[in-house]
């Protein structure tokens, strides 16, 4: 198995030569291999990095003094980290598994941040690989979720995924190596733990050759996978458009698309979308139909899907900007300028000539509310805004962006940058004219 992960090293992971390299170390057989494997036999300026959780009593700080003995043994640097795992599990609202996780992971970069580690190595092997192949096919998923486990994952470096647990127990005895081990494994009310005792065994006894061809499979896979993204990449940039921070999709484009569930899922899964139902309903739903997912919303306008992220949408929603007499400029979610002039002059979409008199200091700036009136300059009467962006055929999103340019009466002197208010024009009796000005 030496010769086989230097080779393996030498054809993956050169990068990692050379590299100070942090090593998670539990103690069991796994962790201890690596942990082996990096020092002794590929010579690698490592070290070790422990984490106790405080979740099995003495066993917990059992496993904590093993990889300090063991550190110390092999003469390199440990790192070891008590955690309050169900505590902060409690506070967060998940899982002790999902706890020990987030923990783990946080205090890793942390720690090769502040020491200068460049890359951690974890000891998964074919045996966890599998585990997790199997997990994802019984809860249900796409092709990513079968292409096993990433043998590199930013600066998460993992080497021994080609190996059996089988390989690695036997490598561990030859060279005569102490682990310890978790006797949490064993539980099986842990659905990992349930496919690792249960499942995997019984495939074992019909194939003895499982974990090698699983392997093979899984380079097939993430073969695929990585055409398949090239290919939709291609399509996708031919058919996503980006405009004003947002991405517009045609809707007939996407209907042209063959299986249209599939694209659908390949190009909005990353924005984590997963009701591909509701995704497809829209494709023949009406315009404002909206599909959300944590991070982002999708809806249809007109001829077009638009995504939008949340946090983007929600910006600004409910603040008022207040912009005092005689300001000259104003900076905040846009620019204004004021300047009092002799006449109009210079017209255009970003400008405004209005009658200071008419005005009531101080002016606002806000974004639109159920209700709005103004009176749109060139015509006669009021009109709801809202009628005001369906006539302009305001996107969704359009009309959440438009500000508002309001005085102290919260009469709307500018729908900005698109349409001035009849009351406050420049007329014969004007004294003081106040331009107005986006920049």
């Amino acid at each position: 198995m030496e010769q086989e992960f230097k080779k393996h090293i030498e054809e993956k992971f050169p990068f990692i030569k050379g590299e100070s390299l942090l090593i998670a170390v539990s103690g069991g057989l796994d962790s201890v291999v690596l942990a082996y494997l990096s020092m002794h036999c590929c010579g690698f300026k490592t070290a070790i990095a422990h984490c106790n959780f405080q979740l099995r009593g003495a066993e917990s700080e059992r496993d904590a003094r093993f990889v300090e003995a063991l550190a110390k043994q092999w003469d390199v640097p440990c790192f070891v980290r008590r955690f309050d795992t169900e505590a902060w599990a409690g506070s967060h609202g998940v899982s002790t598994q999902m706890a020990a996780r987030e923990l783990r992971y946080e205090w890793f970069y942390k720690l090769m941040e502040e020491q200068g580690y460049r890359y951690l190595l974890t000891g998964h092997h074919a045996d966890d690989n599998l585990e997790t192949f199997i997990i994802n096919l019984s809860r249900g998923t796409g092709l990513e979720g079968l292409t096993g486990i990433p043998a590199v994952n930013g600066n998460v470096v993992r080497p021994l995924l080609p190996f059996s647990r089988e390989q690695i127990e036997t490598f561990a005895k030859e060279k005569g190596l102490q682990w310890i081990e978790d006797s949490s494994n064993e539980e099986t009310k842990y659905l990992r733990n349930k496919i690792r005792h249960e499942v995997i065994p019984g495939l074992k006894d019909l194939n003895t050759a499982l974990v090698s061809n699983f392997n093979k499979t899984i380079e097939y896979l993430q073969g695929t996978s990585s055409m398949l993204e090239d290919h939709i990449n291609v399509v996708r940039s031919a058919i996503f458009v980006k405009e004003n921070g947002l991405i517009k999709v045609p809707v007939a484009s996407l209907k042209a698309l063959r299986p249209v569930n599939a694209y659908l899922y390949a190009f909005f899964n990353r924005y984590g979308f997963t009701e591909w139902n509701d995704l497809e309903h829209l494709l023949v739903g009406q315009t404002g139909k909206m599909v959300l997912s944590p991070t982002h919303r999708l809806f249809r306008d007109r001829d077009f899907l638009i995504l939008q992220e949340l946090r983007e949408a929600d910006a600004h929603e409910n603040t008022t900007y207040v912009i005092r007499k005689k300001n000259t400029r104003f900076t905040g979610p846009l620019t204004l300028s004021f300047e009092n002039v002799d006449a109009i002059t210079h017209t255009a979409k970003n400008v405004i000539y209005v009658d200071e008199g008419k005005l009531s200091f101080p002016l606002k700036i806000r974004k639109w509310e159920d209700g709005d009136r103004f009176e749109p300059f060139g015509l006669k009467g009021s009109k709801k805004l809202s009628k005001f962006f369906k006539d302009e055929k305001f996107s969704l999103a359009e009309k959440e962006r438009q500000w508002l340019l309001c005085d102290a009466q919260d009469r709307i002197v500018w729908v900005i940058g698109k349409r001035a208010d009849n009351r406050f024009r420049v007329d014969d009796h004007t004294e003081e004219i106040l331009r107005i000005r986006t920049h």
